[in-house]
Order: structure tokens, then sequence, then C-alpha cells
């Protein structure tokens, strides 16, 4: 009993640490990920191209990331989540320090071809090193804290990266994006706190040898893969282009379609901390996933459908960002069921392709119904994608398909 109580706190007080170390990488990888969006009403003068090339940019991200993701989860597995997450902060920082020292467009290409390359590395780092060195019945907390933790990076990127640039330069900007990442970085390679305890994972079924992909492509994983595209689509179509369909289809001042936006983004990161209690308190995470999802575009449906004043828009928006922010563990918690035990950097891996397809194919779609003068079809098409998503989080709850675990 007494080894017991001693030895319980110090246990707690590591899994404390590692995943306020993984959660920093997770937020640096959003941050990173918002440093070109974040700057693009500034780029063209910097780098002297039009906006069609930083566009072109950000598809370079998104398809390297895309291209990459599945084989980094299987080399996580294989060389250990630590060092790869330590690799990416650093290869992430240089990419951007790179883009501050020069201000050339054909280096910010490969700068961005690097950043996307360390991008791939982040989910499966980063949910291999929770889900090695978490305790199970705290699993749900932790992927709430570590998600909030990316949230957060991508909701203060913006004023930062813009703000430094308003008193400095561009330039200065992207410096400090950079830096954060080789900070952090530092911060990973201190302290041993970022080794997971060795007892942890239960043992490998035959098959499931750390390197090799037999038993990983199952229907389970797939669904789960597909799941990830769908919200993408989704909520990639509010976050990314609510504001400019606001403004030309609702009449709605900048400043006002901007704090909507603004409300559904801190809400979804509270939403996140709601989400990763309930998912510690019940096993059935796709009908938790499936009913506040439900209830996100029934809101999102709301938004479409009816001209709301000022104060009741933001208040729906922020409420709709909380529900979709409360999926989000109990959706991390699914991938982590479907993954054989140590293999959860290539579940991980191969489930998070997902997010880049959607990345690429998302702003397609959206920028075109702007462009061909819908802009209301905006929320309607992603109340579609989430109408989607909550027929597949059902049928991944009550399909039965075979867990890893």
């Amino acid at each position: 009993m007494t080894a017991s109580s001693d030895t319980m706190p110090a246990a707690r007080r590591g899994e404390a640490a590692l995943l306020t170390r993984v959660s920093m990488a997770h937020l640096v990888s959003h941050f990173h990920i918002m440093t070109l969006p974040a700057l693009i009403p500034l780029l063209p003068a910097y780098l002297g191209v039009g906006f069609v090339e930083v566009g072109v940019a950000l598809a370079v991200f998104n398809i390297v990331s895309l291209l990459v993701q599945t084989p980094i989860g299987f080399l996580v597995d294989r060389l250990g989540p630590r060092r790869l997450l330590v690799a990416a902060l650093v290869l992430g920082g240089l990419s951007f320090l790179s883009v501050a020292a020069t201000g050339s467009y054909p280096l910010l290409l490969v700068a961005m071809a690097a950043a996307g390359l360390a991008n791939g590395v982040y989910h499966p780092a980063d949910y291999a090193l929770l889900s090695a060195g978490i305790d199970g019945e705290r699993m749900g907390r932790a992927f709430s804290v570590h998600t909030f933790a990316g949230f957060l990076g991508t909701a203060i990127a913006p004023a930062v990266l813009l703000g430094i640039a308003a008193v400095s330069h561009v330039a200065a900007a992207f410096a400090a994006s950079g830096l954060i990442g080789l900070a952090v970085a530092a911060l990973l390679l201190t302290g041993r706190s970022m080794q997971p305890a060795p007892a942890r994972p239960a043992p490998a079924k035959a098959g499931d040898r750390a390197g090799g992909g037999t038993g990983l492509f199952t229907p389970a994983v797939l669904s789960l893969t597909a799941l990830f595209v769908l919200l993408n689509l989704s909520m990639g179509g509010v976050q990314n282009f609510s504001v400019a369909a606001f403004v030309a289809g609702y009449g709605l001042e900048l400043a006002l379609a901007n704090t909507a936006l603004t409300a559904f983004l801190f809400a979804s990161a509270l939403g996140v901390l709601a989400g990763g209690t309930l998912a510690d308190r019940t096993s059935r995470h796709g009908q938790l996933a499936a009913i506040a999802f439900l209830a996100t575009a029934a809101l999102v449906a709301l938004v479409a459908l009816v001209r709301m004043p000022p104060v009741l828009l933001v208040a729906v928006m922020g409420l709709a960002g909380f529900l979709a922010g409360v999926i989000t563990p109990s959706r991390d918690m699914m991938v982590r069921a479907a993954a054989p035990p140590g293999a959860e950097g290539r579940v991980f891996g191969i489930v998070s392709t997902g997010f880049n397809v959607g990345g690429v194919a998302g702003p397609l779609l959206y920028a075109g119904l702007l462009d061909h003068g819908y802009p209301q079809a905006v929320f309607a098409t992603a109340v579609v994608f989430m109408l989607l998503t909550v027929a597949l989080a059902w049928i991944q709850e009550r399909g039965g398909w075979p867990a890893g675990r």
C-alpha cells in the first residue's frame, strides 16, 4: 500500500509533464499551420507575387502533409515519437526562419514543403506519446487538453503575427513563428518526462509488429479516415469561409463577421475541454460525437436560413463552436480504440490523412461557391458534410467493426 501511494503521485506528475510538453508541440503545429493564412493580406507586397501564388504555397503545404502522414506514422512506431517530434519542431522552425531571412517566393515554396513534412509528424507522434504515457481512465481528458492547445494556437496566431508585422515587419512575424518552434524543441529535449513508461502498452498480436501494415487497414480505420475527411470539409468551410460568406451574402460588416468566427473558434476550444470529461465517462464515443455534431448541424443550418440580429448570430455561432469542440476527444478515443496495441502512431498517421484530403478539396469547393455568387451555400454545404459525418459516426458506433483494443 505504501509503495503504491508513494509511486502514484510520481506517475501522475510524469503524465502531467508529458501532456504539457506534447500539448505545447501541438500548439506550435497549429501556429505554424496558421502562419501563412494569417499573413496573406501582407504577402503579395512582401514577396512580390499575387494571391494565386500564395494559394499555391498553401497547396504545397497540404499536399506534402497528405503524402507523408501515413509513412511517418510507421516511422513514429519504428524510430520513436519523441525524436521525430523534436525533429519536426526544428524543421518547421527553420522553414519559417528561412522565409524571414530571404523574402523569396521560390524559397517560400521550398519552405512550405518542408513545413508540410514537419506537419505530417505531429498527429502520429503526439498521439503515440499520449497513448503510451497516459492512464486509460484519463485518456479522454488528456486528448482534450492536447486538442485545446492546438485550437489555442490557431486562435492566437493571427493576432500575434499581424501584431508583430504591424510594429516591425513581415519578416519579423515569420521569424517569430520559426523561433517558437525551436524554443519548444529545446524544451522537449530537456528531462526524461517525454519518455512513456515501457510497461504500459499491451502485448502486440500476431501481424501487428512495429513497422508492419498487417491488420491496420481495417474497416474501422478506413471509416475513421473518411470521418476525418468529412470533419475537415464541414469545419473548414465554417472556419475559413464564414467571414467572406457573412460579408458577401448577409451584408455584415467585416468586424461583426470576424466576431462571429472568433466566438465559434474560442467556444470550440472550451468545448474540447468539456468533451474530454464526457469522453472519460462513456464508452459510446461514436454516439456522443454523432449527437453533438447533429446539434451543431442544426445550429449552422439556422445560420444558413435565418437572418439574425448580430448578438443572436454571435451567440448561435458560439454554441455551434462549443458543440463541435465537444466531439473532438471522442473522435480521438475512437481512433485509439481502432489501433492495435503499439500501432497508435501508424493508425493516427493513416486517419489524419483525411484532414489533408479535406484541406486540399474543401477550399476549392467553398471558394467556387463564393466566386459563383452563392455565399449562403457555404453554410448549407457545411451542414451536408456535418450530416454525413453524423451518419458515419453512428455507423462506426453501431457497426461493431473490430477494434485494435
